[in-house]
């Protein structure tokens, strides 16, 4: 660790420094994601597939061959320019030297036998979800040989995972669609009653029983987010326990998806 923070500059056995540092390039790896060129790009992307379509079928230019097809071309043109240099930018923060060499003393580390409890998915260039090789794996060492005292076994042992932290893993995925579901719920309901009372149609009227529903859905996803908000640190702090007995040499489970996110996080 010390050899590859020379050429670094970063010293990675202070885990403070190291915390410091993947939260400040984690930032930027995002900022790129987020940056005019994703939005220009994805708007003009979205432009130049729609553009022929329209353009066959709106009367100003369905006769005219020029105007209804070829403005698709240079928007395209300029969506593919905008979304490769986000992928550009994207990828050289993700190749800064310093996340470089922390990537170099994880792949140290399982040449030594010892297995990182949690690589984030961003550092590695995968999917959210994990999935994916990613653009910037973990290097691969041929296995070392360890002395004999690093063969000594560690009296460490996994923390037992408490049923609370169960029930958070069972639930950290569910919800997140109760407002959305709420609100068109709520303005389906106005829309038809007020069609209902425009029209003189008292059928439409009946389009007022889906407000009460949606007071319904939003309860329900309020009661679920204050029940995993309040099982999230016992969570967290199971976690963060099973990173700290592997680093000492303790065998423990894979973490969850749900429980490495609350470590990214």
């Amino acid at each position: 660790m010390r050899a590859v923070g020379v050429h670094t500059g970063v010293d990675y056995t202070d885990d403070a420094a190291v915390s410091d540092l993947l939260a400040r390039h984690r930032r930027a790896v995002e900022r790129t994601t987020r940056a005019p060129a994703v939005w220009i790009g994805g708007l003009t992307l979205a432009a130049g597939v729609i553009w022929p379509f329209i353009g066959s079928v709106v009367a100003a230019t369905a006769g005219n061959p020029l105007l209804a097809y070829a403005p698709a071309g240079p928007l395209l043109v300029m969506a593919a320019a905008c979304l490769t240099l986000v992928r550009l930018r994207w990828k050289r923060a993700l190749m800064h030297g310093e996340l470089t060499g922390y990537r170099e003393v994880l792949g140290l580390a399982r040449a030594y036998g010892i297995e990182p409890a949690h690589v984030p998915a961003w550092l590695e260039g995968r999917r959210e979800d994990g999935g994916g090789k990613g653009v910037a794996p973990i290097p691969v060492y041929a296995p070392a040989e360890r002395s004999d005292d690093s063969r000594t076994p560690s009296p460490a042992t996994a923390p037992p995972k408490p049923a609370t932290v169960s029930e958070y893993e069972r639930i950290a995925d569910q919800g997140g669609w109760h407002d959305e579901v709420g609100w068109l719920l709520l303005f389906a309901g106005g829309i038809g009653a007020g069609v209902g009372v425009s029209s003189g149609e008292p059928l439409g009227l009946a389009a007022l029983a889906l407000v009460p529903l949606a007071v319904v859905i939003w309860t329900a996803g309020h009661r679920q987010g204050r029940r995993k908000a309040g099982l999230r640190p016992e969570a967290e702090a199971y976690a963060q326990a099973v990173v700290e007995a592997r680093s000492v040499g303790a065998q423990t489970p894979d973490l969850s998806p749900q429980l490495r996110a609350l470590l990214d996080d």
